[in-house]
């Protein structure tokens, strides 16, 4: 770990102001290294208050501790500080030849896209941008609900870190109260002669502690935290990924569905340049959004984007949808 990296971890548990010569000691630097490594942490968008003879105290902010990460989650974890995108590190990481599962993480992105090409807005300071490469090896049809199964792991390592309860907007967003803090973009990597999936890149932005968001977002889009987080990056980062490795399929998938904010609501798609409109009833475990239709038809979406008419809550179906319901 870096001195500045100690330095932090030191004021991020210290309640009080903790002096210069008092860091000095404890990490055996000299005090003009304790005044780089405050500076250094300030670049970094750190926000120290320093106070005439009580030294310093961390008002805001956080770094990425890629080690601690990494011991915790056994593994590889590689930070790029001058990412354009995670996504990108991820598939350079396929060139290395890198190990995997291994997790990409940025501060913030230059170039960060989301579904479709889509360009989104990542802050310098106070997202989490990171991206997870599996190697399946498997089939298509084979292939794990991924999009489903790591936005049930973020609700439920943000539920348990912070009692805060965020919901799902199918297929890839998160929400909280009614605007969205996080989306997952997953892309894959086959092969055309064994005809399977050698590799999955998972990328999450999500908005951590952004109390200045674009005024152009502000509408449908909100921080996890507004006020100084409870926790930090780091500790939401290594749970999210803890729960998705440990959790069983079937249990994140129950929690995706509990969690949807679009089941037994009226929704909108277009489709082959036809638009449609109907209630929401069921999500397959593949991942499909089966909707009713005002004709009383169902419509399976097993990809795209659907439109919410209304926020407000409906009654979920009691019984899966069937064309005959």
């Amino acid at each position: 770990m870096k001195t500045y990296e100690k330095i932090y971890t030191i004021l991020l548990k210290a309640t009080d102001y903790v002096s210069g010569e008092e860091l000095a000691q404890e990490l055996g630097i000299s005090r003009t290294s304790v005044w780089k490594g405050i500076q250094q942490l300030e670049k970094q968008g750190l926000v120290i208050k320093a106070g005439p003879n009580r030294g310093y105290r961390l008002e805001q902010g956080d770094l990425l501790l890629a080690e601690e990460i990494e011991q915790a989650l056994n593994i590889p974890v590689h930070l790029n500080k001058d990412s354009a995108s995670t996504q990108l590190d991820a598939k350079r990481g396929i060139d290395r030849q890198d190990d995997s599962p291994a997790l990409y993480l940025a501060p913030s992105q230059t170039k960060a896209q989301g579904r479709f090409g889509r360009a989104f807005f990542a802050a310098e300071t106070g997202g989490i941008y990171m991206t997870l490469r599996l190697r399946p090896e498997a089939s298509f049809q084979d292939l794990k609900p991924y999009t489903l199964l790591v936005a049930a792991a973020i609700v439920k390592a943000i539920n348990q870190l912070t009692g805060i309860a965020v919901e799902i907007k199918w297929v890839n967003d998160i929400y909280l109260n009614g605007k969205k803090i996080a989306g997952i973009l997953t892309e894959a990597v086959s092969s055309i002669e064994a005809q399977v999936v050698t590799d999955m890149m998972i990328g999450v932005g999500l908005n951590f502690h952004l109390p200045d968001l674009p005024a152009e977002l502000k509408q449908t889009a909100t921080s996890l935290f507004t006020e100084r987080p409870p926790i930090t990056r780091s500790q939401l980062i290594t749970e999210i990924w803890r729960i998705f490795f440990t959790t069983s399929e079937e249990e994140l998938l129950a929690l995706y569905k509990e969690k949807s904010l679009v089941l037994g609501k009226q929704v909108t798609f277009s489709q082959q340049h036809q638009h449609y409109c109907g209630v929401a009833c069921a999500i397959t475990d593949s991942g499909a959004l089966q909707v009713k239709l005002e004709d009383g038809s169902l419509k399976t979406l097993s990809s795209g984007e659907i439109s919410l008419s209304s926020w407000s809550d409906a009654p979920r179906p009691e019984s899966p949808c069937s064309p005959d319901n």
